[in-house]
């Protein structure tokens, strides 16, 4: 994933003809997302220390939120999580507004990890985007604009060694028609999480009804590191049941996978019907369910 950024002025009253704007895209080819992170922000921390040394002595950082613009509003792929399995491609859309009294010539937009944002060491993931966002200005609202990034996500590159499952946030940045930066490490958050998946097998079958049932399966989810699904234990899956004819599914049980995902439990047989374990999603996972897997009662 690479960002290109270009000096586009996107309200026509004003024309930047030299407008530098610093991030690792005028570095060497091929730099990280984290390192253009990080050089976005330290460049534009940079720039502003010296457009207001004026008047403030005081150090500048990216969290500051320093500049003509400011940021708010910022939604993660509609509110929804981010799911990626192993070879996932996603693009995925982050809104936000921009305003600015002195108007809005280019922002950029970053989900990130970290403490931190203008130093690799202090942030542990960062996903950029391949081209500039693209900001309208509001025909009711002079200097308001809404804007959309698009991030291309490819998990097999993407997330290798890039970052943990669980809350990203958006960090932004931009210069005014009168090349001031502003920047602000925390516009809004959004979850990006590991796809998981589940197998059941119930069994004997058929059955006479009243005998047992023994249902086992796995519970797996995706290592983005290794490229592979691994057994994901100490989780609670529920033990679901629909009867022959009917489209809903009841909980029988709660049970806990063990070892390497490994579930396993019994149930009484009454009725011809199906057999499936169903996993909620939590803070770094997205939730799975199982097809339902047909037992014959005699």
């Amino acid at each position: 994933m690479r960002i290109r950024v270009a000096a586009t002025v996107l309200s026509g009253a004003v024309v930047l003809s030299a407008l530098a704007v610093p991030v690792a895209a005028q570095a060497a080819a091929g730099p990280s997302a984290k390192a253009e992170l990080s050089s976005f922000f330290a460049n534009s921390a940079s720039a502003a220390r010296t457009a207001h040394a004026a008047n403030s002595a005081q150090t500048v950082r990216p969290k500051d939120g320093i500049g003509s613009i400011t940021f708010s509003d910022g939604v993660v792929n509609g509110g929804k999580d981010i799911v990626l399995g192993t070879t996932t491609k996603k693009s995925v859309t982050v809104t936000y507004t921009a305003t600015s009294s002195s108007g809005v010539a280019v922002t950029e937009a970053f989900l990130w990890q970290g403490t931190d944002p203008s130093s690799t060491d202090t942030i542990t993931g960062a996903l950029g985007t391949d081209d500039d966002p693209v900001c309208t200005e509001s025909t009711t609202q002079t200097g308001v604009y809404s804007c959309k990034a698009v991030f291309n996500i490819d998990a097999a590159v993407d997330m290798v060694d890039n970052g943990v499952a669980g809350t990203w946030k958006i960090a932004l940045g931009g210069y005014d028609l009168y090349a001031s930066a502003s920047f602000d490490d925390n516009v809004g958050t959004g979850k990006i999480k590991k796809a998981s998946k589940l197998t059941v097998d119930a069994t004997p079958e058929p059955v006479k009804k009243g005998k047992t049932i023994t249902v086992t399966g796995k519970l797996t989810r995706a290592n983005w590191n290794t490229g592979t699904y691994a057994g994901y234990a100490s989780q609670k899956v529920q033990l679901q049941y629909r009867k022959k004819g009917s489209t809903t599914y009841t909980t029988l049980k709660t049970i806990t996978a063990g070892t390497g995902g490994a579930l396993k439990t019994t149930t009484k047989a009454t009725a011809d019907g199906y057999y499936r374990y169903s996993f909620a999603t939590n803070a770094t996972t997205g939730a799975s369910t199982a097809t339902g897997d047909y037992v014959d009662v005699k």
